[in-house]
């Protein structure tokens, strides 16, 4: 087959006319460059903003194709939210020190913790979600999931002092509602019970209440489930159904551990 036809075919199979890679890589580098605006002490907070702006033009520009959609001036509404959202995630790194023995220094858990990159990333597209602005939320999320193997979908509503620990392989899918003061450990799932199409614009994801602690690898899943106040969920822990305050949720497998010829049976 010519060049010229290899071309010509590619050509008119190619079907998305809004698909631009470009978006997706400002996107990214608009993400990064308001994670540095609010944390990087070299970085002037003045100087960034009108940077900022311009490149948020240019992603509206790219993002809001179709029309009818909500894509008007809403740089001055999003800019108004930074201030707001910094000192939430001043207390989700005060939260990280506190929690986990192994942290020393907020500036520790700024600039090596992955589960802090991924809510931060997550609470600076979340205004984004909210004003109904196509496809950057979700870019910018997804761009923190590559990064740190934590999915937290930007249309989930989280609460203050919010702590992930290990980070890897967390899912928070989209109508997750977690409250205030919770902990969260590698592997956990907030998911939904079923997965259809039909279901786009229902409550399916968990809820979970202030202070509670989910341990590692514990699936979570369903629009009803409610985990309450003051629980502890242990690890390995699958639930489809809500616990009330205050209760202790735990896994028992009933491990054999051969020694000197002998069974040993442990819960």
């Amino acid at each position: 087959m010519k060049k010229e036809t290899i071309i010509s075919n590619i050509i008119k199979h190619k079907q998305t006319p809004n698909l631009k890679f470009v978006l997706k890589e400002k996107t990214e580098a608009f993400a990064s460059r308001l994670f540095y605006t609010l944390f990087d002490n070299d970085t002037s907070v003045a100087e960034n903003i009108d940077l900022l702006e311009n490149e948020f033009q240019e992603i509206i520009d790219l993002a809001c194709w179709a029309p009818g959609k909500p894509c008007g001036k809403i740089w001055e509404s999003y800019l108004n939210e930074l201030p707001e959202i910094l000192r939430k995630l001043n207390l989700d790194a005060k939260a990280t020190v506190e929690n986990d023995p192994a942290s020393r220094t907020i500036e520790e858990v700024c600039l090596s913790y992955p589960g802090f990159y991924a809510i931060a990333i997550y609470r600076l597209s979340r205004p984004l979600h909210l004003y109904g602005l196509p496809i950057v939320p979700r870019l910018m999320t997804e761009y923190a999931h590559r990064l740190t193997g934590v999915d937290i979908n930007p249309g989930a509503q989280i609460g203050e002092s919010f702590f992930i620990d290990h980070a890897t392989g967390i899912v928070i899918g989209e109508t997750t509602v977690i409250k205030d003061r919770v902990k969260i450990y590698q592997g956990v799932t907030l998911g939904a019970l079923h997965v259809e199409k039909s279901l786009k614009d229902v409550k399916r994801h968990p809820t979970v209440e202030s202070n509670v602690t989910i341990y590692a690898n514990a699936t979570i899943l369903g629009g009803k489930t409610v985990i309450g106040a003051n629980s502890i969920i242990g690890g390995n822990v699958w639930l489809t159904s809500s616990v009330p305050e205050n209760s202790l949720v735990y896994h028992t497998p009933d491990i054999k551990i051969k020694s000197n010829g002998k069974i040993k049976s442990e819960e």
